[in-house]
């Protein structure tokens, strides 16, 4: 099968898709997934930088693209970016929520401040609820349309000295399932991506382990690295196609390696698999060479 026909098989082509944050990370890699696809592509993103370097990208790969520098939590600049949008395309096929970040707030609950919950609430939240309902009429405009919200696996874990971050994560699975059934009758589908430790700008996970450990992470993850900025773009792609996923959602897909799935199992390094801490001086030797 030819390359042509396998991105006509996944039926993208032509269609608009919106990304907030798209200048980096796992926003861009969707961005520039998309193009590939033969999608035309909007981008909201906050960092003149970032929305710099994703405009030149795109504009190299022929995409069809439109970056705007503007913040998703900004009622007005959103309100005016979707002007700018349904002006250049007509429409909305795919709105990708994108915008996140844990904005290094960590620390215990108690000593929290309500600054810091409000500055969690907009970048993990509230951005979602200013650019999705903005974004409805051209997604009805579209007939069939699919919203996708970037979570995080955090969102079906605890996660401590992060309790305001993690609740907030775990609210948007409730946000995407209630629109989901509101928005169903409209042909338009609402899922989410939860993602475990990603490399990307805000967090450069693989480099900061040290080389002793690095071989905990394969027995961390079950598929044995962290996760890329591109693991979560052909989730995206599964999520705005027609073709492969027209009967899915309220959905949330784990990007996680299995990590989840594994709980508090632990994979040995002699390769079995144990639920208890792994400390030498309570009995575990590691066997021989």
């Amino acid at each position: 099968m030819t390359k042509t026909n396998e991105v006509a098989l996944v039926g993208l082509t032509g269609k608009v898709a919106l990304v907030t944050g798209g200048g980096a990370g796992i926003g861009r890699s969707i961005a520039e997934t998309y193009a590939a696809l033969g999608m035309k592509i909007a981008v909201i993103e906050i960092d003149p930088q970032r929305a710099e370097a994703v405009r030149a990208s795109l504009q190299v790969a022929g995409a069809d693209a439109l970056v705007i520098e503007g913040d998703a939590d900004n009622i007005p600049q959103v309100t005016a970016a979707m002007a700018r949008i349904g002006e250049r395309f007509g429409r909305l096929d795919v709105l990708v929520n994108n915008v996140g970040d844990f904005l290094k707030m960590g620390g215990p609950f108690g000593n929290s401040t309500e600054d810091q919950w409000d500055a969690l609430y907009r970048v993990n939240l509230r951005n979602m609820f200013v650019v999705t309902r903005a974004a409805i009429p051209l997604l009805r405009k579209a007939g069939v349309a699919s919203i996708i919200n970037v979570s995080t696996i955090e969102a079906f874990r605890g996660i401590p000295r992060l309790t305001v971050y993690g609740a907030f994560k775990a609210a948007i699975t409730g946000f995407t399932q209630s629109l989901a059934v509101e928005l169903g009758p409209d042909h338009i589908r609402v899922n989410a991506i939860a993602p475990e430790t990603t490399n990307t700008e805000q967090v450069k996970a693989t480099p900061r382990v040290p080389p002793a450990n690095k071989d905990y992470i394969a027995r961390w993850f079950p598929i044995g690295r962290f996760g890329e900025p591109e693991d979560c773009a052909g989730a995206a792609v599964f999520l705005a196609s027609e073709v492969l996923s027209g009967w899915v959602s309220g959905s949330t897909i784990h990007v996680d390696g299995g990590a989840l799935a594994a709980g508090a199992w632990l994979q040995l390094p002699e390769g079995g698999w144990t639920h208890l801490p792994i400390i030498e001086r309570d009995g575990y030797v590691p066997p021989k060479a």
